[in-house]
């Protein structure tokens, strides 16, 4: 009996992969229960308790009264049943959960069927993925494996010599959150944890917004004093993005990549990333559809597209996972681009929603590989948004390299707290694309400024030339977001970190006047192949003399610069400045309850309090 179950469950899953995918499918609203259930299934919605669950085809749910969230699996329950239906079928009744015995283990050449693993891919001789079977605990090691980024600090340049900086914009607020959990436990994050383009582009900076959707961006430029260095300027930079009416915003067509595996056991892990998807299903319309794959040691689907009037549905099956087994992350990521192409809307936001610590250890999980195959799927027009979580062996290196090479957004939930932040209050920011491939370049005037030095974005600089070659990939923007870049830069006549060179010749500029620099943002609409350009002078009129008489923005992005470069020990920021100083220039701008600067100062102090730590004990 166990053996026929388990050759059920890997012949099903097998399907999965043999799917035709055409490029123009409409998802398929699924077939409605009969009358007697006409009144819940109208609702579509309402509380997944297990009667309601279990009429779905879902098993083991849990609710939970913390406004939205829901709890996961309470450990010791029989777990899902991971199903591989035809789309649009009706939902059928799950096989009764198979009584507590020892595992039976699967023949080599069935385990080797589901999703391409190999028979070694097998855990206590049950194979990994089917969920209706408890794997192994999983046993954290001793020593931490957290990866992340090595990018070396970007260096001060002469404007003689290079006159061009070309950048890739980044809306990532994954580095924030991460270091906020780092502090929280009592620890200074590593130093290659911190980005600072994503600490700052982590808050709102009310810049004035644009009008239209055909020229997305509004700039704002700002000149202060620097508090970091006498003598030396800031140049600030923000681009407000477009912000879609609720109305006119398109639908969805969203495909939710859940790791399952062992590793993503606790409460921080999947239990939070249920929660978070509940959140996010809170927003959804009648228009959108969500599937969603999970994988462990093999790839499956538990939920068949879905439209969002079937909210219940879906919290069902997101409430009936739990973890167990290894890590086989490519073979989801590619049953999930398979489903979401299969169901791809021309017009629609296609997009496949991964949720996991980046623990790949099963197939592929070398970056570069991963990256050709990401980069192949995004010419399809289905883009990837990364959700991180769990930390020890939390691998932000690959969710970095995944994220930008899939036309998505990536940020990491330490909290029930972010989790709504992203998925309710910043939820258009994230999934209805506004621009691709948004570059931002500035060229400096020689005759005004020697120096200068972009503040954060190591891992997102492109050469002078990629600027105006359309096909080098680049950030994308989303619904009502923001991006924001600092430059430290020394007037002519400043004190000089670099030493002129003795035979380059300096031409003053016809025509600059009093232009400091000259900036370029290019961008692609959401669809459109050809690039179309947006520029602006930064003049004199643009400067404040000191920083107190600055914008608000520019003196809450200072401030959150400086903490940044502070923690990573930057060796551009003077060591007379100090943690208060910190605090001072950030002082009270909270714009209401909820609004995370109110943490910022919190975290500040911490950061003092294990710096001194950290010093007293060198």
């Amino acid at each position: 009996m166990m053996r026929s179950r388990l050759l059920r469950a890997c012949a099903a899953s097998a399907l999965i992969a043999s799917f035709a995918v055409p490029s123009t499918a409409r998802p398929v609203t699924p077939e409605r229960p009969g009358p007697d259930r006409a009144d819940r299934y109208a609702r579509g919605d309402g509380e997944p308790t297990q009667a309601a669950c279990a009429e779905l085809g879902f098993r083991n749910y849990t609710s939970d009264d913390d406004r939205g969230g829901y709890r996961g699996v309470a450990p010791g329950r029989p777990r899902l049943q991971v199903r591989t239906p035809s789309i649009g079928a009706p939902p059928t009744p799950p096989p009764p959960p198979p009584p507590p015995m020892a595992f039976e283990a699967a023949p080599a050449d069935v385990a080797s069927a589901v999703a391409g693993v190999p028979p070694s891919a097998t855990t206590n001789g049950a194979i990994a993925g089917n969920y209706g079977y408890r794997a192994a605990p999983y046993q954290p090691g001793p020593v931490e494996t957290e990866r992340y980024p090595n990018a070396t600090v970007n260096p001060v340049k002469r404007v003689a010599e290079q006159p061009v900086s070309t950048f890739s914009i980044d809306v990532d607020t994954a580095s924030y959150s991460n270091v906020r959990r780092f502090l929280n436990e009592g620890q200074l994050p590593p130093r290659d944890a911190v980005r600072v383009e994503e600490l700052i582009n982590y808050f709102d900076y009310n810049y004035p917004r644009p009008d239209s959707a055909s020229e997305p961006f509004r700039p704002f430029v700002a000149v202060t004093p620097s508090p970091w260095n006498a003598g030396k300027q800031i140049v600030h930079i923000g681009l407000q993005g477009y912000d879609i009416p609720r109305t006119q915003r398109p639908p969805l067509n969203l495909v939710f990549l859940v790791d399952v595996s062992g590793s993503m056991q606790g409460p921080d892990r999947l239990q939070l990333a249920q929660q978070s998807l509940n959140l996010l299903i809170d927003q959804l319309r009648p228009e959108d559809h969500v599937s969603m794959v999970v994988y462990a040691g093999a790839a499956g689907a538990v939920l068949e597209p879905t439209p969002g009037t079937q909210k219940l549905k879906m919290r069902c099956a997101v409430n009936a996972l739990e973890a167990g087994g290894s890590t086989a992350g490519s073979q989801g990521l590619e049953l999930a681009y398979q489903f979401a192409q299969r169901n791809f809307q021309r017009g629609a936001a296609n997009r496949v929603i991964l949720m996991t610590d980046g623990d790949f250890n099963v197939g592929i999980s070398d970056p570069n590989k991963l990256e050709d195959f990401i980069v192949g799927k995004r010419e399809t027009g289905v883009y990837l948004s990364i959700y991180g979580f769990g930390r020890g062996n939390y691998n932000d290196a690959l969710m970095q390299t995944l994220a930008q090479n899939g036309n998505g957004t990536a940020a990491y939930i330490d909290s029930l707290s972010e989790g709504r932040k992203v998925f309710r209050d910043d939820f258009e920011h994230g999934l209805f694309p506004i621009a691709d491939d948004v570059k931002i370049q500035v060229e400096f005037n020689p005759a005004r400024v020697s120096e200068y030095r972009l503040v954060g974005y190591e891992t997102r600089l492109l050469n002078r030339e990629d600027f105006n070659n359309d096909r080098i990939d680049a950030g994308e923007v989303g619904s009502g977001a923001a991006v924001t870049a600092l430059y430290e830069v020394t007037p002519v006549g400043g004190p000089s970190s670099v030493d002129p060179l003795r035979y380059q010749r300096e031409p003053q500029p016809a025509g600059a006047g009093n232009e400091l620099a000259f900036l370029r943002v290019r961008y692609k609409l959401p669809g459109q192949s050809n690039s179309r350009l947006m520029e602006r002078p930064i003049t004199q009129a643009d400067g404040y003399r000191g920083l107190g008489l600055a914008p608000a923005a520019t003196q809450w992005a200072i401030a959150v610069a400086t903490w940044g470069q502070k923690l990573r020990g930057d060796p551009w920021i003077s060591d007379r400045v100090g943690w208060t100083d910190v605090i001072d220039m950030a002082g009270d701008r909270r714009m209401g309850d909820g609004d995370p600067r109110g943490e910022f100062t919190g975290l500040v102090r911490r950061s003092s309090e294990l710096g001194a730590v950290a010093s007293a004990a060198r």
